[in-house]
């Protein structure tokens, strides 16, 4: 009979040896996640899952931080720069989440109360782990900030790189299936609905056949742009203008100018309708 020490050496033996030196990442991932936790926790205590003080939730964090700096940065003034710098950044982050939490509220009739939004909205939950994230990814922080928002993915089904840049004002309704790629800009006041991808069009490859890394591949969003469930904007070099709205269902590989209402035809062609962004009882109710 096959024993478990015979399976467990079976797979030792099929081990790739690490490099001298390789971090041991057991717990990393589970760090990860609970100094996510302990972040949002000192930004909202009041909606903590437990009864915590916002300098407790920030000594615990800290404590946690440095451990996982330590993993994967070179040295210890590295770290104790990064966290200086997290810190610094978190009341700039509260009031963009401010902002963040007014646009849920304002843009959602279902909305009661900002407490709702903060305990009951999968997307407050994303952003909220997105802009702490994005200002690790900003210092170069390997591995923890795509950690931090693909424990947000899981949790929420809202999938936004820690790359990508997003302004003030930030909603999205309902929000499963969303994906934001790395290289994604977005302006001010902008809304998106459930299933919408800001993805790339294609990747550039190297004289090798590897990847091309590095460079920008994902669209440009303006301000005060509502996209609606379903539609996929690809493209380093796509531009959505400010003011514009970007219909159900609608694929868009090339820049639309601001203004503009972009809806998805009813019959294949090779380009969607787009409309000036005037008052139009039947556009509006082509957009439902």
């Amino acid at each position: 009979m096959l024993s478990i020490a015979q399976v467990a050496q079976e797979l030792e033996e099929q081990e790739v040896p690490a490099a001298p030196g390789a971090t041991d990442f057991s717990a990393y991932r589970t760090r990860a996640e609970k100094l996510t936790d302990l972040l949002i926790d000192s930004l909202f205590p009041r909606h903590a899952v437990e009864a915590v003080t916002r300098e407790s939730s920030l000594v615990r964090a800290v404590e946690l931080l440095e451990i996982c700096l330590n993993a994967v940065l070179p040295s210890p003034e590295r770290t104790e720069a990064v966290i200086l710098s997290l810190l610094g950044a978190l009341p700039e982050i509260r009031r963009q989440l401010g902002t963040d939490l007014r646009a849920a509220y304002q843009g959602d009739p279902a909305a009661t109360s900002l407490d709702e939004v903060i305990l009951c909205y999968p997307a407050f939950t994303a952003i909220s782990t997105y802009r702490l994230a994005h200002v690790l990814y900003v210092r170069k922080v390997p591995l923890l900030p795509r950690l931090m928002t693909e424990y947000a993915h899981r949790l929420t089904g809202i999938d936004i790189h820690p790359g990508a840049t997003i302004g003030d004002s930030f909603f999205i309704d309902h929000g499963t299936g969303v994906v934001i790629g790395e290289t994604t800009t977005i302006g001010d006041n902008v809304k998106l609905y459930q299933h919408v991808t800001l993805g790339a069009k294609s990747f550039e490859v190297g004289e090798d056949g590897t990847l091309v890394k590095g460079i920008k591949r994902h669209p440009d969003i303006g301000d005060r742009v509502v996209i609606y469930s379903g539609a996929t904007i690809l493209g380093g070099k796509t531009r959505i203008g400010s003011g514009c709205v970007i219909g159900g269902s609608v694929w868009l590989t090339h820049s639309v100018e601001a203004g503009k209402m972009v809806l998805a035809r009813s019959t294949v062609t090779d380009r969607p309708l787009t409309r000036d962004l005037v008052a139009d009882p039947v556009l509006d109710s082509a957009m439902l």
